[in-house]
């Protein structure tokens, strides 16, 4: 048979360009914020709520992108996700008003919902189950790094060319991207340069290299679904998990300018340190849980560990209310987005449980608890910060969450393994 090749790290490699795409395209609103909320006239709590509503049509979309996903594939879905997220990132930059930038960032949700729901199908067509965690943290340290290392990019063109330049740039790329995804990526049977060693390799230990056949929508497979314990408890966690990461992504080059008085170049420098904490904590995560599992751990305890874990340390982000130096709370906030990091391993865990023929259904279910997070977090700490000018209650808020979400890992999930298809 031969030596088997290595095309599932190409297809890889096109999914964390992908997400990092992705996490790129919602970041650019944090880092835009103190600037666009002075040009345009929004408040604390509008600006809460343009935040919030990106996430308001990304989860109402998650279960049609699921639909849409297992019935055509995840070569088209995910192209035409890139192309129009990507778009309507350009037509941020555009915006007048803050009613007229609600409606794009409504686009840029329902465009984006598909992304996760599909990394997670290319997880269980190309790797083998042992490898899988490690293949999670690799595509998902993308959310992070990227972010890191533009963090100083961003801020410095924004105070240089202004806001609406970052939308326009990171949009084109995004736009030309969708393009080379379609042309690049295919499913493993598809794939024209995979030998039948490496098919065999991804069969042996849990891959689905065949692609199921499409499957008609129904409704009683959405309440089979929301029947299984191990789905509700995994996504309560992650509902916590994202939670912090949203806190990230919106309100801390915020936090960081007005509470703690940081001119935008340094709060550009300072918020690079959590992201790259944070993308040390995926790895960190991924490496964890593959090792436990190669080292006889049961399959529910090698993925359930290093989520729990990482979600008790996000919950010492509470602690950066009492501390007054800028390079202790930086720290206290790396700890915090490490073990956030750490607990993004859940999509792992459920890329191991979902139906083979219900992937995208699960994923979007999935997806659709988490990003729930992503519509209270913003409001909650948009309207604490406009009634009390402090981010106090928003870092107990953080905080809660994440023992929320560990308690709801190790408690509430229980098997974990493939799932049947419904009848």
């Amino acid at each position: 048979m031969g030596k088997p090749t290595r095309k599932r790290y190409a297809m890889l490699a096109l999914v964390a360009l992908a997400t990092a795409l992705n996490y790129l395209d919602r970041t650019l609103m944090g880092v835009a914020a103190p600037a666009m909320s002075r040009e345009l006239g929004l408040g604390p709590e509008m600006m809460g709520v343009v935040f919030a509503a990106f996430s308001w049509s990304y989860a109402l979309a998650q279960v049609p992108g699921g639909i849409f996903l297992d019935r055509f594939g995840t070569r088209l879905t995910y192209a035409l996700s890139l192309s129009i997220w990507s778009a309507c990132t350009v037509m941020q930059g555009m915006v007048r008003g803050g009613w007229a930038l609600i409606a794009v960032r409504l686009g840029l949700g329902a465009a984006e919902a598909p992304c996760f729901p599909a990394n997670s199908r290319v997880l269980i067509a190309w790797f083998p189950r042992g490898e899988r965690a490690r293949a999670n943290s690799i595509y998902s340290v993308g959310m992070y790094f990227g972010i890191a290392f533009c963090s100083p990019v961003l801020f410095w063109m924004a105070s240089h060319w202004g806001w609406r330049a970052l939308f326009w740039i990171v949009g084109g790329i995004g736009i030309g991207y969708g393009l080379v995804w379609h042309r690049l990526y295919r499913d493993p049977a598809e794939h024209p340069g995979v030998n039948e060693a490496e098919l065999a390799l991804i069969q042996a230990d849990g891959g689905a290299t065949q692609s199921e056949p499409p499957r008609p929508f129904r409704w009683s497979d959405v309440a089979y679904l929301l029947r299984q314990r191990s789905i509700i408890g995994a996504s309560i966690g992650q509902f916590a998990t994202n939670s912090t990461l949203v806190f990230f992504l919106t309100w801390f080059p915020t936090y960081l300018a007005s509470e703690r008085h940081m001119d935008w170049l340094k709060a550009g420098v300072y918020a690079m340190v959590p992201f790259m904490a944070a993308s040390l904590g995926v790895l960190a995560g991924g490496q964890a849980s593959d090792r436990l599992l190669r080292g006889g751990v049961s399959l529910a305890a090698a993925r359930k560990a290093p989520v729990i874990t990482g979600l008790m340390l996000s919950t010492l982000i509470i602690l950066a209310i009492w501390l007054e130096s800028d390079a202790a709370v930086i720290a206290v906030m790396s700890i915090a987005f490490f073990g956030q990091g750490m607990s993004n391993l859940g999509w792992t865990l459920v890329s191991e449980i979902a139906p083979t023929r219900l992937a995208g259904l699960t994923g979007g279910l999935f997806n659709l608890c988490t990003n729930l997070a992503g519509i209270v977090t913003p409001i909650i700490i948009g309207m604490t910060v406009g009634r009390t000018g402090s981010f106090f209650i928003g870092l107990i808020f953080i905080g809660a969450m994440a023992c929320l979400g560990a308690a709801s890992y190790a408690f509430v999930v229980n098997r974990v393994e493939r799932l049947p298809n419904p009848a």
